[in-house]
């Protein structure tokens, strides 16, 4: 059986896609280490060629600056993210490549870089490296497979938690619910078990407060940010303008301030649901920007568990803290695995259904522990969440993570908050779908989905701009 940590599902990344941004830079890193450093030393070109919703959507999500930068041997974690442009733009006008960040190359971004149409048999998300050396080519294919997963062709995900065997071993939502009932403990105590046979308590705690830090960080600074955003659709960033009418003229130095300051703010309904839709506006605003986000469970749907977890924190319980956000953070991954392990992440497999229903499924189940769900419900509010989110196509016009990705996470936000408080007033013997049926469900139906409803940008919205309005 699979075991994914907490970290797998969320992680620390560049924007705009999981998939088609971090997991390209990620399989360029890969190659890097298949090759080693002594046939590295002897390649005198790259090629790299993308297939599928990779080359369909490739350049709207930035997956020709993310497998050079996977090439240059840079940290998508680590490296400025206001500097990839610039970097960008030298090996462009240079036209060399510093393998690992040493050995040079030449390279044309524009040349040595293939866009085919074709799919992969595997997965929609397949590309391919080759390294020309003297005695020969050296070609590996992997496939970028959903929030920043990815595996090479053969192999299966690589993921450091998978050579663990965890104590409460997951494969569906059924084997998670005996075990709370068996053990008397909820959701977060059992994940949490299971990261314990990873990492000391320490290391955990200190990843899942680093994971929540990015989170509002990425928050405040789309609050604060204000223009247009990259990629010729000339969307004006709208969070900028809601956050203004909402803080008023609250002064602050930092995130934490902040924070403090929307604590203070005035409520009521309408103005509530606001800040939520501002919130996730403003995560995907940055991620839209090639912005430094959490992968949760993928970059298109960041911003849907960074809101709802927000709302908790200033609206439902202002003396909340590291407690919360932990449970919060362990059961929403949690609910994401059992998503990976019996259906999919990525939307160029699932359509947007396996991205903003996925993450409002998490962001639901967290929320109803926290607002004192019992396993059961906690679990029913998932399901809830994405039953309402079944068939969800992805569209995205121009292949940029923009229309209408940036409001599908409101929606998904809104959508989990209302999950969570019906599941806290559902009686469990009442409820018709269980979470494995409806996972099950959205499996099938991703499969039956027409392919350019799944990140091609060959059918719905996408096509819109073409349409004359009558």
């Amino acid at each position: 059986m699979e075991n994914i940590s907490v970290f797998d599902i969320l992680k620390i990344g560049v924007g705009p896609s999981s998939s088609h941004t971090l997991g390209p830079w990620i399989a360029g890193s890969l190659f890097l280490e298949e090759l080693g450093a002594d046939r590295l030393a002897s390649v005198t070109k790259v090629h790299v060629h993308l297939y599928g919703s990779l080359s369909l959507t490739g350049r709207g999500h930035a997956t020709d600056l993310a497998v050079t930068m996977g090439l240059c041997g840079l940290d998508p974690v680590q490296f400025p993210v206001d500097q990839l442009g610039a970097l960008m733009d030298q090996i462009r006008e240079q036209g060399i490549l510093r393998l690992a960040g040493g050995h040079v190359i030449p390279f044309e971004v524009d040349k040595d870089i293939f866009f085919h149409g074709t799919f992969l048999p595997y997965h929609a998300n397949g590309l391919r490296f080759e390294a020309f050396t003297a005695d020969g080519v050296i070609g590996e294919t992997y496939y970028s497979v959903g929030g920043g997963f990815v595996q090479k062709e053969g192999e299966k995900d690589k993921s450091p938690a998978v050579r663990a065997q965890f104590p409460f071993p997951i494969e569906k939502a059924n084997q998670l619910l005996a075990y709370c009932t068996r053990e008397n403990k909820r959701i977060s105590d059992i994940v949490w078990a299971n990261e314990l046979s990873l990492r000391d308590k320490p290391v955990i705690e200190s990843g899942l407060w680093k994971i929540w830090e990015t989170m509002l960080e990425s928050i405040y600074l789309g609050c604060h940010t204000e223009g247009v955003l990259p990629g010729g659709l000339h969307v004006k960033r709208r969070a900028f303008e809601l956050h203004k009418g909402l803080i008023g003229k609250e002064l602050y130095s930092g995130p934490q301030e902040w924070l403090a300051a929307v604590r203070r703010s005035e409520g009521g309904f309408r103005r509530v649901m606001k800040w939520v839709s501002c919130f996730a506006l403003a995560v995907n605003e940055v991620n839209a920007a090639l912005g430094r986000v959490v992968t949760a469970p993928t970059n298109g749907s960041a911003g849907v568990i960074p809101a709802v977890l927000l709302y908790y924190l200033a609206f439902e319980n202002a003396q909340s803290g590291r407690d919360e956000v932990f449970r919060f953070l362990l059961v929403a991954a949690e609910i994401g695995s059992i998503f990976k392990k019996n259906a999919t992440l990525s939307a160029a497999m699932g359509g947007c259904q396996a991205e903003i229903g996925v993450s409002s499924a998490m962001a639901a189940a967290g929320l109803c522990e926290l607002l004192g769900g019992s396993p059961g419900q906690v679990l029913t509010a998932a399901e809830i969440a994405m039953e309402h989110h079944l068939g969800l196509t992805c569209d995205p016009i121009s292949g940029l993570v923009q229309v209408p990705c940036i409001e599908r996470n409101t929606m998904g936000a809104i959508k989990a908050i209302n999950a969570a408080e019906l599941a806290t007033e559902t009686s469990l013997e009442h409820t018709k779908v269980s979470l494995d049926k409806v996972v099950r469900t959205m499996w099938e139906t991703a499969r039956d989905m027409n392919g350019k409803y799944k990140e091609t940008s060959e059918g719905g919205l996408a096509l819109s701009v073409n349409w004359v309005d009558c």
